[in-house]
């Protein structure tokens, strides 16, 4: 679905019934970078450009004002240490509330190559192709090609019996109208995690996963991700384990701006377990190129200041 080469950033979207194909590179100095997005396969250019306008904010977290963020941490040595490493990183979102549900579904009790891997394959089977002389690539499935699928299709992609009937419940309601979790962005935190765990397959974790990264709730940290726990606990240099409730605790101080907290911590993590390197931004320094590209490698997104689309 999302491909980094190291160099740009690539992703096909569905817009209007049609495939198009992203291609996102970066120029101009560290202050000034400059977003440079070609869009291939589009019809009507001025509908397009506007879909992958906001696609690409969503997803790069263009808009995201981070100096309150740094304001408040320069208050505070522990979290202040922790962002300077990783200064300019914006949270990435997904691009639609059921693209988040499908990733959340998905991705429980698996790690998170299994659960990437399932999803390649769901996008495989009924995404929108994107073909080149050279390969076929494909958007991530929207409710109504999801729901053209049958339990027997979803089986050998890998989805349990249980995820699979989750997610046909999920794309047959939101692909008729009778599900409208777009509209869960007017609703509070509390309100919406509700609504979500209504649904078929949607536990507590899988809620305010979709709340971080599906609504962009930046003030909610996935208690119940044992992975972010871990971090968590290294990070405060905790001895004993940290269950839900005691993740709210240790966080109160912090409570506004603990989804930010947690992309911090996905990237010290993989840090920690040799996948990552971020030797460039140790004791704060500004590294050359985009900061942001850290994560874009980890979740395939990226931090961008100002863009141009073509």
């Amino acid at each position: 679905m999302d491909r980094w080469d190291g160099e740009s950033y690539q992703r096909v979207l569905a817009i209007d019934n049609s495939p198009v194909q992203i291609t996102v590179t970066q120029s101009g100095g560290e202050e000034d970078p400059v977003l440079h997005i070609i869009a291939e396969g589009a019809r009507e250019k001025t509908a397009v450009k506007a879909a992958v306008n906001a696609a690409i904010e969503r997803l790069l977290g263009i808009r995201i004002d981070l100096k309150p963020f740094y304001r408040f941490a320069a208050n505070d040595n522990r979290l202040h240490q922790l962002v300077a490493r990783l200064h300019g990183l914006k949270p990435p979102r997904f691009p639609s509330v059921f693209e988040a549900l499908v990733n959340g579904i998905a991705c429980q009790q698996l790690s998170l190559a299994v659960g990437i891997t399932l999803l390649n394959r769901l996008s495989s089977a009924c995404g929108l192709p994107f073909s080149t002389p050279n390969s076929t690539h494909y958007a991530f499935p929207r409710p109504e090609d999801v729901a053209k699928l049958k339990m027997k299709n979803l089986r050998p992609l890998g989805f349990s019996r249980n995820k699979a009937r989750a997610l046909m419940e999920l794309a047959t309601g939101a692909a008729e109208g009778r599900l409208q979790i777009e509209n869960l962005t007017d609703f509070s935190n509390e309100d919406a995690i509700g609504r979500l765990l209504e649904l078929r397959g949607v536990g507590r974790w899988t809620a305010e996963y979709v709340l971080l990264r599906g609504l962009g709730r930046t003030d909610l940290f996935p208690g119940d991700d044992v992975g972010a726990r871990n971090n968590l606990s290294r990070w405060l240099h905790l001895r004993k384990p940290l269950d839900y409730d005691r993740v709210g605790h240790v966080l109160r101080k912090w409570n506004q701006y603990e989804g930010l907290i947690y992309f911090h911590m996905l990237l010290s993590g993989l840090e920690h377990s040799g996948k990552l390197r971020i030797n460039s931004l140790q004791n704060g320094a500004r590294p050359k190129k985009d900061r942001n590209k850290i994560l874009h490698r980890a979740s395939s997104q990226a931090e961008r200041h100002r863009k141009e689309a073509r």
